[in-house]
């Protein structure tokens, strides 16, 4: 790994190296956090969690032939080189940083209360069409998920596509120090992390502390539609690039700006619209479902000419688009047709979701559970989304979870009187799977969505056994 050699890590994270001295100058070849998957000539970072200390692989780590180990402690047995540090959590940001600048690989940064990891697939599908695309995968874009991306990345990659993910202040500060993005995108802002962040207005300045960390000749891509977005004029004058799904006299950078118009709905099968980016204008058909997945198109297409792509790239780029697992992800059984959005939930997502899923063919059925972090409005969110669920033009919906009764009686309120929808509570993911097979029949197609706490990816694995 580029310039990583133990010299050059024990600088960065200020920690002492205890070891015989030919090793200063031998390079990683890679770091991790998992001692099971720490290559020989490696590095082993031990995190201190909850329930597990990783100290105590690190005898087990080194016997199997990595280089170094960071520790948080004396190793006053040890035969073996390492590096005591204070924290590995921040060791292993410091590293990151580090590593990444030594890369000199381009950064795109995407955050947003909604649709991050949607953006960000888009985002690489559109990239890879001319370079060497690495993106963030699965939950990796916390404190301790980016600094490992980071460090999947090598010589021969020619960009990054960084998720980053916050739920309190300070936390993009401390993401953005690292990922230090040429290209910063932020999707929308919306209602999640409330416990923490209190309102928009709260999500917004969370967000937005990526701003001082983008590159002086950097770009910021942001969701012209967007009331809180909207308003940003500039940043240490840098002019955002909006997106948006109809033009607006209002856009101050109209000659980069990208917007979506001809929209159709495909149903299941996805979207199809008009880009218009600059003087530009072409068809693209997005291969997944919902309005949301225009916005990403769009945001794609604006990344996409920042980095010189050319509208068939571009148009490529997006109709190769793949599913990801938890992330609206169709699954077609012999019997129904699963939609897979369990990876996680809040309002706004929760009522895109329902939206797409009225173009479902047969009876279509809601498997709804508990959303997380909502702070003091908890009730209130989930009865909003209850309200919602009522007009939502589906056959079916099942609200799982404490929270998700509140939910489930706001929807029978506010059902019309002619209405036939069934509307059912279940006070757990354990016993919705109980009854599971008495909500769905033959022909179904079925939405799964939830906080990631509830583990409704044990629902969809249910459904596709049955």
């Amino acid at each position: 790994m580029k310039g990583l050699t133990i010299k050059n890590i024990t600088r960065v994270c200020k920690g002492t190296y205890c070891g015989p001295d030919q090793f200063l100058d031998m390079e990683v070849t890679d770091i991790a956090t998992d001692s099971r998957k720490v290559a020989a000539g490696g590095m082993f970072v031990p995190i201190v969690g909850e329930r597990v200390d990783a100290h105590r692989f690190i005898p087990q780590v080194m016997e199997n032939g990595a280089l170094v180990t960071l520790s948080e402690r004396e190793l006053p047995e040890a035969d073996f080189p390492y590096i005591k540090v204070e924290s590995s959590l921040q060791a292993v940001k410091d590293i990151a940083e580090f590593y990444l600048e030594q890369l000199h690989i381009p950064v795109v940064g995407i955050t947003g209360s909604v649709g991050k990891t949607s953006t960000k697939e888009v985002i690489a599908s559109v990239l890879k069409e001319k370079y060497r695309t690495l993106k963030t995968q699965g939950n990796f874009n916390n404190e301790l998920g980016l600094p490992l991306t980071v460090f999947r990345l090598r010589e021969e990659d020619e960009i990054a596509v960084l998720e980053m993910g916050i739920s309190d202040f300070g936390e993009m500060s401390r993401l953005a120090k690292v990922a230090k993005p040429d290209t910063c995108v932020i999707t929308n802002i919306g209602t999640c992390h409330l416990e923490n962040l209190g309102d928009r207005d709260g999500v917004l300045k969370a967000k937005t502390e990526v701003f001082a960390f983008v590159k002086e000749d950097g770009h910021i891509v942001l969701n012209g539609d967007d009331d809180k977005l909207s308003m940003v004029v500039e940043h240490n004058g840098i002019r955002p690039v909006f997106f948006r799904l109809k033009r607006s006299a209002l856009d101050p950078t109209p000659e980069n700006g990208v917007y979506a118009d001809e929209i159709v709905n495909r149903g299941l099968k996805g979207m199809s619209c008009t880009l218009h980016l600059g003087d530009e204008a072409f068809p693209v058909n997005v291969p997944m479902p919902g309005v949301h997945m225009v916005y990403n198109a769009a945001a794609a297409a604006a990344v996409g000419r920042i980095y010189g792509l050319s509208a068939e790239e571009i148009t490529r780029g997006i109709e190769s688009l793949e599913p990801v697992s938890g992330r609206f992800n169709m699954i077609d059984t012999e019997r129904f047709l699963i939609v897979d959005d369990c990876y996680n939930a809040n309002p706004m997502s929760m009522k895109a979701s329902l939206d797409v899923l009225k173009d479902g063919n047969g009876r279509r059925v809601a498997i709804l559970g508990d959303m997380g972090e909502l702070g003091t409005n908890e009730i209130a969110l989930h009865e909003e989304v209850g309200v919602h669920v009522a007009g939502a033009g589906i056959e079916v919906c099942i609200c799982v979870g404490a929270l998700c009764e509140h939910m489930a009686r706001a929807a029978r309120a506010a059902l019309p009187e002619a209405s036939s929808m069934t509307i059912v509570h279940e006070e757990s993911r354990e016993s919705l799977l109980e009854h599971l097979q008495d909500y769905v029949r033959e022909g179904d197609t079925i939405l799964v969505k939830a906080s990631h706490f509830m583990k409704f990816e044990e629902v969809v694995a249910k459904l596709k056994e049955m």
